[in-house]
């Protein structure tokens, strides 16, 4: 019996060097309806400025290919950008989606920044998304694998023939996402990865960020389950369960914690809306001392 090939949607990656993320333009050829996987609202951390210079490179470019877009998704709450999804939202009116785990992550950082007005329960973003959730994109199907490990709200994306993995994978060269941060597990994280390479070994992954590591020259960030299972150097090549979480723990431990991760997450939780205004007008992010 011959097996029908995946439909392919078309991907543009647009790369943030200040953060290092990929955001994702996701496309059904057939019908022009699209999708923008883990938009960045740009942030300079020193003057608490924010500039939506990416979201327009990302908006340009639906504009220009005659694009109907649908949705805006996010793989997790972020700690190293601060999202654009709600931006993205206001200007379009497109919903964002995220898993529905989310909720476990605002309740954590819901009470470490004292967000009165963050409510633990996901109503800021439009659609929660529970393992194995599908839904189309024009033509396309889509379906919707909960990855956690990274964070306890990680998701992944199958799109056709592709999957978009968030933090949860990187370039083979480069590896897999840290576990360290709250409701993070090693343990988990390998066996949300298996749920990967378990697709077939043609699968295209796009990963979420690039980093340069010693003897690459050049930002990558579209591989396969074939290269991943082969030769990614914390996971490939059959690597077993305990030598992985082994390896996972002790890079964790000699880890910084992200530039951005305060003013980042304050931002997140709220599915990319900024902290509700003070008396004066003005918004505010908060620096909890000690607290991290």
């Amino acid at each position: 019996m011959t097996v029908a090939a995946a439909p392919v949607p078309s991907v543009e990656g647009f790369f943030d060097p200040a953060s290092h993320t990929v955001t994702y333009l996701v496309a059904d050829p057939a019908t022009g309806a699209a999708l923008v996987i883990d938009p960045v609202l740009d942030f300079d951390a020193a003057s608490g400025r924010t500039s939506t210079a990416s979201l327009e490179r990302v908006l340009a470019r639906i504009a220009e290919r005659g694009l109907r877009l649908e949705r805006v998704l996010e793989t997790h709450a972020h700690a190293d950008h601060l999202t654009g999804a709600d931006e993205i939202r206001a200007r379009t009116g497109a919903p964002i989606g995220i898993g529905s785990r989310i909720t476990e992550v605002q309740k954590v950082f819901g009470v470490l920044f004292e967000a009165h007005d963050v409510t633990a329960d996901g109503v800021v973003f439009d659609s929660l998304f529970a393992d194995g959730a599908r839904f189309a994109l024009g033509d396309l199907p889509v379906e919707v694998m909960h990855t956690p490990g990274h964070t306890p709200a990680c998701v992944s994306y199958v799109i056709g023939d592709a999957v978009f993995t968030g933090d949860t994978l990187f370039m083979p060269d480069y590896g897999t996402a840290r576990c360290d941060f709250p409701g993070g597990d090693a343990r988990t994280l390998y066996r949300s990865i298996q749920r990967i390479l378990a697709r077939p070994p043609a699968t295209r992954l796009f990963v979420g960020h690039d980093y340069l590591p010693e003897g690459r020259s050049g930002f990558l960030w579209e591989t396969t389950v074939a290269a991943e299972a082969a030769d990614n150097i914390h996971i490939g090549g059959g690597r077993s369960e305990d030598a992985f979480v082994a390896l996972r723990e002790a890079r964790d431990a000699k880890l910084k914690v992200p530039a951005l991760i305060l003013p980042s997450l304050q931002i997140n939780i709220r599915a990319g809306a900024l902290p509700p205004p003070e008396a004066s007008g003005k918004r505010f992010l908060k620096l909890p001392l000690n607290a991290i």
